[in-house]
């Protein structure tokens, strides 16, 4: 308890602190090409401060694109080239009723079916994912939680899901048949 206390109390400092500079921006290379990604520290606290310290832990760097579809998402951030899931923190706070909403461009939490259980997975809307908003406070209409948005090389986005996917098991059908690699990602501006 007093550790998950302590997690979140730090959290808060870290994000906070970062967006006392203006709004975090992160460089996300690929093997498929560079995105930046503004993140809203200032709606979505705790979440930004949960996707920078796995930044700063070098946690992205050498994860995967597992799920890829084509015109509506990407998602990554949770396997690394061996489809090994890599080990994470504890499951975060849904702030997805922070009034953003999932349209085209933005950066997401993936999460299981219960609202409180983001960890390190998240995705980029590739079209305005309306059903993905949050609509009422019940499970099934909590939503996901928008916490940024590209703000340069939604291209590579694109690119990444027009790949040729196969059928994996565990995965499904929109797994990318070549990896798309993230290779690292590191803060712009901030601390």
């Amino acid at each position: 308890m007093i550790r998950s206390v302590i997690f979140f109390l730090s959290l808060l400092f870290f994000s906070g602190s970062v967006a006392a500079g203006g709004l975090p921006r992160v460089l996300m290379q690929t093997s498929m090409g560079d995105m930046v990604i503004e993140l809203y520290a200032d709606k979505a606290p705790v979440t930004v401060g949960n996707f920078l310290h796995y930044v700063k832990d070098g946690f992205y760097n050498g994860t995967i694109f597992h799920r890829v579809v084509y015109g509506w998402l990407i998602q990554g951030g949770g396997y690394d080239e061996n489809l090994q899931a890599k080990e994470t923190r504890a499951p975060i706070k849904n702030e997805a009723a922070n009034g953003l909403k999932n349209r085209r461009g933005t950066i997401a939490m993936a999460r299981f079916s219960d609202p409180d259980s983001a960890d390190s997975q998240f995705f980029i809307n590739l079209d305005d994912n309306t059903s993905f908003n949050h609509r009422g406070r019940t499970p099934d209409r909590y939503g996901y939680c928008v916490f940024g948005h590209v703000i340069k090389g939604m291209d590579v986005a694109d690119a990444i899901s027009d790949v040729d996917i196969v059928e994996k098991e565990g995965f499904g059908a929109t797994f990318p048949a070549k990896p798309v690699v993230i290779k690292d990602v590191k803060i712009l501006n901030g601390n």
